[in-house]
């Protein structure tokens, strides 16, 4: 096959521009869109499992590169960057994306060890305990109101029944049950009040939260079902990543010359 001396120039032309043009998505009147900017969004999509990395979603993502390319520079055209709350808007995102930058490095440079996370997954298990308790209460406004019903209990009156009148709207109609828990789940009087009950019997005296008043029945009790480490591992790691990165801000704030 032989080519013509016009068709050969236009081959080679083509193929001598081919670099260049894979090195863009395309150009936009004049202003070039980067593929690595495509290829920086197709890594992102895949790995939030959105999507499998394939030619129909590098279109899509194509796409909508090369309308927001148009619609910024018109956008920059009418003057609509120049705009006060525009270029505030403008400078919030930055510094989101640069202190996003910044505590993502200082994660990846400081991550929790496996030591820490068996350490807290420990402390939680000795915070937690090595029981459940089925515990029931009855929740009034008053302290005469708990005595009362306190008396009624004592009178033969059925808990479950008495549990109706409760300002706990979301246990009143189960007979006051809060289903099985770890003291650690409740506020400390409250729990210090039933850890030393025995089945079925009720709290003497009403126990007082910022809710109010509790009268408590406790129904039973069980070895605690505390989760494995590998079932909660990720949960810890991340939780104690928050904490260590709220440590490291607060650090900054600390050291920075504030007037």
């Amino acid at each position: 096959m032989t080519f013509k001396p016009a068709r050969l120039l236009l081959v080679l032309i083509a193929v001598a521009a081919m670099p260049a043009f894979a090195q863009n998505v395309a150009v936009v009147n004049g202003k070039a869109i980067p593929t690595a900017r495509l290829d920086a969004i197709v890594k992102q999509v895949v790995a939030q499992g959105q999507q499998p990395d394939s030619v129909e979603l590098r279109a899509k993502i194509s796409e909508d590169l090369i309308s927001r390319e148009v619609l910024v520079q018109q956008a920059i055209k009418d003057g609509y960057d120049k705009k006060p709350e525009v270029k505030q808007a403008l400078e919030t995102a930055r510094q989101t994306i640069v202190i996003s930058a910044l505590m993502g490095e200082y994660a990846r440079k400081n991550p929790i060890a496996d030591a820490e996370i068996s350490a807290e997954y420990d402390r939680y298990k000795a915070q937690a305990g090595d029981k459940e308790y089925h515990v029931r209460h009855i929740l009034v406004e008053t302290e005469a109101e708990a005595k009362a019903i306190i008396a009624k209990l004592k009178g033969g009156a059925k808990f479950e029944e008495l549990a109706k009148t409760s300002k706990d709207s979301g246990s009143a109609n189960s007979g006051g049950d809060l289903d099985w828990a770890t003291p650690s789940s409740f506020p400390k009087n409250f729990s210090d009040a039933f850890v030393g009950l025995a089945k079925g019997a009720v709290t003497e005296t009403p126990v007082q939260t910022p809710n109010g008043f509790h009268v408590i029945k406790l129904d039973d009790t069980r070895p605690a079902k505390l989760p494995a480490l590998e079932e909660v591992k990720p949960q810890i790691a991340e939780a104690m990543q928050r904490q260590k990165l709220q440590a490291y801000q607060e650090q900054m704030v600390k050291k920075a010359v504030i007037k």
